[in-house]
C-alpha cells in the first residue's frame, strides 16, 4: 500500500510550525510561475531545509529516511526501473524483495510517480524509503551504466546481418557521416560507457558463441558478454575504417590510432589488432586528452619524493630511469617531469612510440619501424639539434641506451623509461644489454621505480584489523609495529561501483647513485652495488612505500600482497650480468 499524506504538504508543515503561512503563501507564489514542487521551492527559498523536509517526510508517511551513498546496490536490482523514469521519478530501485521492491524517492509524496513506478514494477508491491535528491542523481550517474543499452543495439546489429554473413563494406564506408547506424551507435555506446566508467582500455573479444567486451578500470578487467558473436566482425570493420588500417587483411596483426570526442571528452584511441581462433580481437587504450597531463604534483609522490627528484632534475646532465611493468605510470611521470622543464630557455626533444600527449613547445618525434625512423636513428639526429633535454620513451637495446648514455655525458639531460622489476635491478639490466660498465657508471643520476595500486574509496570506506594470517604475512616481510595502524577497506558502494577502490596511487622508490654505487658499477661488482642501493640512508624500497600506504589507510592488504608478488615473480641473478 502507498503511504500518503493526511493534508496537503504545506498545511502539514504549518501545523507542525516548521514553516510560517506567510512562507507557504511566497512559497505558492514562486510555484505558480516556476512549477516546481511546493517541497523543492520552499528549500530554494531558505524556508526550510532538505534534511529538515525529508526527515519530516519520513515521520509523517511512517517510512525509513536512507543515506544510500555508502551503500552497496546491485545494477541488475537499479535495473528493474529504466532509467529515463528513474530519473523523471527522482527514484531508484535498491533492493528486490521478490514480491516487494525498496524504492528510494526524494518526494514519496508523489502520487503520481508512485503509480507510474508501482505499474513498471508489477507485480512486485512497492516499499518506501526517503533520500536526499542529490544522493539520487550521484546514484543514477554510478548505477546506470550503458551494458543494457549495449546488449540491445548489438541484437539490432545481429538481425540486420542474420540473413547473410557478408558484410557491405561500401555501405560502412560511406556512413562515416551517419550517426544512426547500427554499428556506430554500438560503438559510440560502448565508448560512452567506457569513459563514465574512467576505463584506460577496451578489449573486444570474439568467442565461439559469445562476444565478450572487457574494460580495464584501475587496473582490473570487468567483463560484459554479449550472445550476439556474429557482430563482431562489422565492430572490428568499422574500427579498422577509423584506424586508417587494412580492412582486408584479417591474418596479420595491425595497429593504429583514431581521435573521437565523448561527452565532451576529446580521447586519442589506440588501437592494436590481432589474429586469433574465433576472429580478430581489438584492444583499444583510451587517452583522456581533455583531463590534461598531471603535474608532479598530481601524480601522487610524496613529499619527500617529490623534492628528491626535483633536485635531481635540476642538473645540467646525466640521465634519469623510470621503471616498472606495463601500465605502472612510467610515462605520466615522465611527462610530469617534463611539463615542469618546459620552458621557453630550454630544448627539450622526445622520441616516442607513440606520442600519447601533445606538449607545447617541445619537439617531439614519432618512431616509425616501417621506414626505419626507430629509436636509435632519431636519438642520433635529435643530438645534433641542439637540445637541452632529451626524452627516450623507452630503452630497448644496446644501440638506443649506448646513444643515450653517451648523450647524457656531453652535456644533456636525459630522460627514459625500462621494463624492470625495481630501481637497484635497473641500473645491472643497462649492463645486461651491452652498455659498458664505465658508460654506465659515469652517466646514471638516478632511478625511479614505480607501481600502481588501487586507492580505497572513501565513500564506503571503514576501519578494520588484521586477522591472524594477515599479521603473520604482514610480520614475514616487515618489521614495522602495525597495532596502531589505521587500516581501512571499501565496503564497496555505487560510487566504486561496489568494489571498494575507487581510483589507484602511485608506490615510488628512488635510487640515487652515490660514490660507492657509481665505484662498484664501474668495477664490475654487481653483487656489491646491489649492497650499497640497498644500505643507502635515502632508499626505501618499493613494499616498504607501499606498507607505509597500508599503515595510513590509503590501500588495503590484498593490493600490498599483490605488490609483493608482482616483485618476486623477476628475480635477479647478478651472475648471469656482464659486468667484465
Amino acid at each position: 500500500m502507498k503511504p500518503k499524506l493526511k493534508m496537503r504538504l504545506g498545511d502539514l508543515l504549518v501545523q507542525e510550525l516548521i514553516i510560517t503561512e506567510s512562507q507557504l503563501q511566497q512559497a505558492l507564489s514562486q510555484q505558480r510561475t516556476s512549477g516546481r514542487k511546493l517541497g523543492y521551492t520552499l528549500i530554494e527559498l531558505g524556508s526550510i531545509t532538505e534534511e529538515q523536509l525529508l526527515q519530516f517526510l519520513s515521520q509523517q508517511l511512517n517510512i525509513p529516511y536512507l543515506d544510500i551513498s555508502k551503500r552497496a546496490i546491485s545494477p541488475d536490482v537499479v535495473g528493474l526501473l529504466p532509467e529515463v523514469q528513474a530519473r523523471r521519478y527522482r527514484a531508484l530501485v535498491v533492493e528486490d524483495r521478490g514480491d516487494s521492491a525498496l524504492i528510494a524517492m526524494s518526494d514519496p509524496a508523489d502520487l503520481q510517480a508512485l503509480d507510474n513506478i508501482e505499474a513498471q514494477l508489477a507485480p512486485r508491491t512497492i516499499e518506501l524509503a526517503v533520500v536526499p535528491e542529490q544522493q539520487l542523481l550521484e546514484a543514477f550517474d554510478n548505477l546506470y551504466r550503458l551494458t543494457g543499452e549495449i546488449a540491445e543495439i548489438a541484437g539490432k546489429l545481429e538481425e540486420e546481418y542474420a540473413a547473410d554473413d557478408m558484410f557491405d563494406l561500401a555501405s560502412l564506408t560511406e556512413s562515416d557521416s551517419d550517426n544512426e547506424t547500427t554499428v556506430v551507435r554500438l560503438l559510440q555506446t560502448i565508448f560512452e560507457d567506457a569513459v563514465k566508467m574512467r576505463a584506460s582500455d577496451i578489449h573486444i573479444e570474439p568467442g565461439e558463441k559469445v562476444l565478450r567486451i572487457r574494460q580495464r578500470i584501475d587496473g582490473q578487467l570487468q567483463e560484459t558478454v554479449l550472445q550476439e558473436v556474429n557482430i563482431a566482425a562489422a565492430l572490428v570493420l568499422r574500427l579498422k575504417l577509423m584506424s586508417g588500417l587494412d580492412i582486408s587483411e584479417k591474418r596479420l596483426p595491425q595497429d593504429g590510432r583514431f581521435h573521437m570526442e565523448v561527452k565532451g571528452h576529446k580521447i586519442d584511441v589506440r588501437m592494436s589488432t590481432m589474429p586469433i581462433y574465433h576472429g580478430e580481437s581489438v584492444v583499444m587504450r583510451l587517452l583522456d586528452q581533455s583531463a590534461g597531463l598531471l603535474t608532479l604534483n598530481e601524480t601522487g609522490m610524496p613529499p619527500h619524493i617529490l623534492e628528491r627528484i626535483r633536485k635531481q632534475i635540476k642538473r645540467p646532465h646525466g640521465m634519469l630511469l623510470v621503471t616498472g611493468p606495463t601500465g605502472s605510470g612510467k610515462t605520466t611521470t615522465l611527462y610530469g617531469i617534463l611539463s615542469e622543464l618546459n620552458s621557453a630557455d630550454t630544448k627539450i626533444i622526445t622520441v616516442e612510440d607513440p606520442v600519447e600527449y601533445q606538449l607545447p613547445r617541445i619537439n617531439q618525434v614519432q618512431i616509425n619501424h616501417k621506414i626505419g625512423l626507430d629509436f636509435s636513428n632519431v636519438l642520433r639526429t635529435t643530438l645534433r639539434q641542439d637540445p637541452d633535454i632529451i626524452m627516450v620513451g623507452e630503452m630497448r637495446d644496446q644501440e638506443t641506451a649506448e646513444i643515450g648514455l653517451r648523450g647524457a655525458l656531453t652535456g644533456h639531460f636525459v630522460l627514459s623509461t625500462l621494463h624492470t622489476n625495481d630501481a637497484v635491478t635497473s641500473a645491472l639490466r643497462l649492463l645486461d644489454m651491452g652498455a659498458a660498465p664505465y658508460l654506465v657508471a659515469s652517466a646514471l643520476r638516478v632511478i625511479i621505480a614505480q607501481r600502481l595500486v588501487r586507492r580505497v574509496c572513501q565513500n564506503c570506506a571503514v576501519d578494520y584489523q588484521l586477522n591472524l594470517q594477515d599479521k603473520a604475512w604482514v610480520n614475514s616481510v616487515t618489521e614495522r609495529d602495525f597495532s596502531q595502524a589505521k587500516l581501512r577497506k571499501g565496503l564497496g558502494c555505487q560510487s566504486c561501483n561496489s568494489t571498494g577502490y575507487r581510483g589507484r596511487i602511485g608506490v615510488f622508490e628512488v635510487l640515487e647513485l652515490d660514490e660507492t654505487m657509481i665505484e662498484a658499477m664501474r668495477t664490475g661488482n654487481p653483487q656489491d652495488f646491489i649492497n650499497a642501493a640497498n644500505n643507502s640512508p635515502n632508499f626505501t624500497p618499493l613494499l616498504d612505500s607501499a606498507l607505509a600506504y597500508l599503515e595510513k589507510g590509503m590501500t588495503t592488504i590484498e593490493e600490498v600482497a599483490k605488490l609483493a608478488e608482482d616483485m618476486s615473480e623477476l628475480p635477479v641473478n647478478t651472475e648471469e650480468v656482464g659486468m667484465a
